[in-house]
């Protein structure tokens, strides 16, 4: 279904109700997602983004709904990944002379990507293309989160079309933030902020603070994932100011797996040190767990502790992972601590300290580890654990 955002400007993209899995995989979409286009029609008209690959032939109907398809004079390419450009082959065989307009960058990524020599157009920011009445502006956003991403502001229409940025995967009826849940629009956003722009958060910071200073009118921001924003649209660019300082809630995360129970019972004792501490902290065993869903949830606090027992003189598989999430993403304003069980050589706590100290994680105080299963003395001594990390992280800045 087609809808219209103004006069002349249309949604022309796909809801994904099925999709639970993104990034090759790596992360999880439970609520589905959208690949937003948006076509404009003044005396030139423009195609901003396309969609997935394999919903080329969708957002060309959707397209056609319109106008003629060969109309399109320009195409305006925002991000290389494929959910936003992958929808270029199967267009551009219909309209070959239209202009594909990219940024320094794109001019690289989105030809390595499609490997087609289509008549591409190069923009620098504060670059514009006149469509008649109204004009495309174009801001470069370097790593946001690719080096050749872009947004693409409509003047008249006062509409930014900001691809990534201010996005989250969600599929709903609803094309805008007022006909939708906006307890999950939030929930979704703070997930994709996490997961994907954290390690750019300074980057986030400088750029929404170089929009500000434009002072340019905005009626609507639309990205490329998720819903539009029409009501109040600066809400959304708020809260990524508001998460780029990464300030925390000061609760706490237990992330760990168990072999035989006896690292669970460790956490289990931990959590109640924690408790009976008063901080807040949530619990979760990485063989039942999300792992997008848990960085969601470190994102927001300020303790991480992790546990794992030794296996083959490392750490369960399912720790792993997130281990090397802690030093992609690199979270700010973090402390830490490691625990486990073990057998015979009992290198897990070592190994978990050393990833901390790779993420800038700061050691809150000495992991704990204990050789097969725990006693009552050394669940007591995890519950002490648990009690002294609660006051090093109340009283650490």
């Amino acid at each position: 279904m087609v809808v219209e955002l103004k006069d002349g400007v249309y949604w022309v993209g796909v809801v994904d109700w099925n999709i639970k899995k993104f990034h090759g995989h790596e992360y999880s979409t439970h609520r589905g997602t959208t690949y937003n286009c948006y076509l404009i029609v003044d005396e030139k008209v423009a195609l901003v983004d396309t969609v997935w690959g394999p919903y080329s032939q969708q957002m060309i109907e959707n397209i056609q709904k319109i106008i003629d398809i060969k109309k399109i004079d320009y195409v305006i390419a925002n991000h290389a990944e494929v959910d936003h450009s992958g929808g270029l082959p199967e267009l551009m065989k219909l309209i070959p002379n239209a202009t594909v307009v990219v940024s320094e960058k794109g001019n690289e990524s989105i030809f390595k990507h499609h490997q087609e020599n289509w008549k591409f157009r190069v923009v620098k920011s504060g670059e514009s293309i006149s469509l008649g009445k109204n004009n495309l502006v174009f801001v470069a956003a370097p790593m946001l989160h690719w080096p050749d991403s872009m947004f693409t502001y409509l003047t008249g229409k006062n509409i930014l079309m900001p691809n990534d940025a201010f996005g989250m995967h969600y599929a709903s009826s609803g094309r805008f933030n007022d006909e939708v849940d906006m307890i999950e629009v939030y929930q979704e956003a703070l997930k994709f902020y996490a997961n994907i722009l954290t390690p750019f958060s300074d980057l986030v910071i400088k750029k929404i603070d170089e929009f500000k200073k434009l002072n340019i009118p905005v009626d609507i921001i639309a990205p490329s994932h998720g819903i539009i924003w029409r009501k109040d649209p600066l809400q959304i660019v708020n809260k990524y100011y508001e998460w780029a300082t990464q300030k925390n809630d000061g609760s706490a995360v237990i992330i760990y797996d168990t072999m035989w129970n006896a690292t669970d019972k460790m956490a289990k004792a931990i959590s109640e040190g924690l408790e009976i501490e008063g901080v807040k902290f949530k619990l979760f065993n990485m063989a039942v767990s999300d792992r997008n869903d848990v960085l969601s949830e470190v994102f927001k606090t300020k303790g991480i502790i992790i546990g794992s027992p030794t296996l083959n003189n490392g750490l369960l598989p399912t720790i792993k992972p997130i281990l090397e999430d802690l030093k992609g993403l690199k979270f700010k304003n973090k402390v830490g601590a490691a625990f486990g069980s073990y057998g015979w050589s009992g290198e897990n706590v070592k190994l978990i300290e050393e990833t901390l100290e790779k993420a800038k994680i700061k050691k809150l105080q000495d992991g704990i580890k204990v050789k097969w299963q725990p006693t009552k003395d050394e669940l007591k001594m995890c519950v002490e654990f648990g009690r002294n990390f609660a006051k090093g992280l109340k009283s650490s800045v």
